[in-house]
């Protein structure tokens, strides 16, 4: 996506279609795999508070939609560049805009989803540091990376001007979220039993 520009963007998605393509289906494909993380996740932290557990997987529940109905935004853009027949009543100049139009609705989507791609960091960065499975730092960057999140999301939405200068808020979020993949991956989570909370 070329930005200002949508001749060459357009150009871009045209001779690279497939890459496209296959970017959507990874996103697809990764939204639908955030479910069964959460689930997981779930039953893995629900012992030491079930509330908190509960919101972790509502968040994310409310998070998968959102993401993808956003994908319709880069199919729209996808079949407006098509060439189709039904699309020769507009000239190439316009084809080319409407297609911008929809990429950046994908942008802004991307922004809302944020929101709760921030929010379910929270309770799930609380879980951790409360079970004793997994070191707390780990937990502490979630958290962290949960405001960080929110804070790009609303510049974003409420002061675009100024979102280039939020992306050093990304800088946390980026390390919690890696750390604990790559926790889990390759060292797992303690073999004691979570430590267990009361219900509130």
């Amino acid at each position: 996506m070329v930005i200002g520009n949508a001749v060459a963007t357009a150009q871009n998605i045209v001779a690279n279609e497939l890459l496209f393509r296959i970017g959507i289906m990874s996103n697809i494909i990764c939204q639908t795999s955030f479910i069964f993380l959460v689930l997981v996740l779930n039953r893995l932290f629900k012992g030491v508070n079930e509330n908190y557990a509960k919101l972790m997987v509502s968040l994310v529940i409310t998070a998968v939609p959102i993401a993808f109905l956003n994908e319709l935004n880069q199919i729209a853009a996808l079949h407006i560049l098509s060439g189709g027949e039904y699309l020769k009543a507009f000239n190439p100049d316009q084809l080319n805009a409407l297609a911008m139009v929809f990429l950046n609705l994908h942008e802004q989507g991307t922004f809302i989803v944020g929101i709760f791609w921030g929010l379910w960091l929270f309770p799930f960065g609380y879980l951790v540091i409360k079970s004793g499975l997994i070191p707390k730092v780990l937990g502490v960057l979630l958290m962290i990376g949960c405001f960080s999140y929110l804070a790009d999301s609303s510049v974003a939405i409420l002061i675009p001007k100024y979102k280039a200068t939020t992306e050093i808020l990304l800088l946390p979020l980026g390390i919690g979220e890696i750390s604990m993949i790559f926790w889990l991956l390759f060292k797992g989570v303690t073999d004691q039993e979570p430590a267990a909370l009361e219900a509130s």
